[in-house]
């Protein structure tokens, strides 16, 4: 028998949360940073001030990923796909016959991360996985609200697939990038497209409906998501149900066809339900996946700053490499 809906909730005394002392000194001084400040999300309907919103955080967040983006030099070129923007980013010391290729996704709440953090996030993967990268740039919100994202992702899929072998591709990555590389998995096998060799789906947003039960213990323990992204994801959906499998991925039908996946998160880290449940999912329906929690880390982990990211950077380029293969 199904539990009533009205279940009373439970009541949790006020407390403080200490850092723990369970991590690198390095986790344990951006944990003691306490919590960005986020502010509010602007009105639905005021596109002016969204783009105003966009831009500030876009440029909060360039300095951390020029860091982060700074490991491996690198051959960067911008090549236009059936209208969308792509950052071909070619570590130097690959053989002139690698033709592997990670398409990574950027996050954003599904409506920032593009223009020069899309670039220097895709340089960061690259230094990841030791592969070429395509960095979609795709559209978002508030002038190309769904599906113009994911139409992009799966046109650059598509242009991929043309000179690429399926199993020389894999798709990847964090938070709304994790959303859109799921459900161009499941748009490009609906269309019946082949599927790439792998996925990394890193502390994905997979359901926007956000149901998972850490939307509620996390919040305002996550000190890099703090507050809820209903806002930017209604924007994003533009009327459209946000538990449709396209928008939700976590709600998609796994069994009809998905690649081996990685997945990552952390115990702080407000989207663990996510993360946790599309394991899960993927494991019902006989899908290879791999989970990775790191103890303590909010959302997007430690900013590559903590011995902890190094793991997790690794454990990614185990699989990565396994999943590829013997090169062409």
């Amino acid at each position: 028998m199904a539990p009533p809906d009205n279940l009373p909730a439970l009541a949790v005394p006020a407390r403080e949360i200490p850092v723990p002392t369970s991590v690198s000194p390095q986790a344990r001084a951006v944990l003691a940073m306490g919590p960005m400040d986020m502010g509010e999300y602007p009105a639905q309907n005021d596109a002016d001030a969204w783009r105003a919103m966009i831009k500030a955080a876009d440029d909060a967040v360039l300095s951390m990923l020029l860091a982060q983006a700074s490991g491996l030099p690198s051959d960067v070129q911008e090549i236009d796909v059936a209208g969308v923007r792509i950052y071909t980013i070619r570590p130097q010391d690959l053989p002139a016959d690698d033709r592997r290729v990670f398409l990574d996704v950027h996050g954003g709440a599904l409506v920032m991360g593009g223009g020069e953090c899309c670039r220097l996030t895709g340089a960061g993967t690259a230094a990841r996985v030791g592969a070429t990268v395509w960095a979609v740039d795709y559209r978002m919100p508030p002038d190309h609200p769904y599906p113009a994202a994911l139409d992009d992702c799966v046109a650059a899929y598509r242009a991929l697939l043309e000179d690429h072998r399926p199993d020389e591709i894999i798709v990847g990555g964090a938070s709304a990038g994790g959303n859109l590389a799921a459900a161009l998995i499941l748009r490009a096998r609906d269309e019946g497209l082949p599927l790439p060799a792998a996925a990394v789906l890193n502390t994905p947003e997979v359901d926007l409906t956000e149901s998972g039960d850490t939307f509620q213990t996390n919040l305002g323990v996550d000190t890099v998501l703090t507050r809820s992204a209903m806002p930017a994801s209604l924007l994003y959906a533009a009327g459209h149900d946000l538990a449709d499998p396209y928008l939700s991925p976590l709600f998609g039908d796994l069994s009809k066809g998905f690649p081996p996946t990685l997945l990552a998160s952390g115990t702080r880290d407000l989207l663990l339900s996510n993360t946790v449940r599309m394991h899960r999912a993927l494991r019902k329906a006989g899908v290879p996946a791999d989970l990775h929690v790191l103890e303590a880390a909010p959302h997007a982990a430690f900013f590559g700053t903590a011995p902890e990211d190094g793991e997790l950077d690794r454990e990614v380029r185990r699989f990565v490499d396994a999943h590829w293969g013997t090169l062409a």
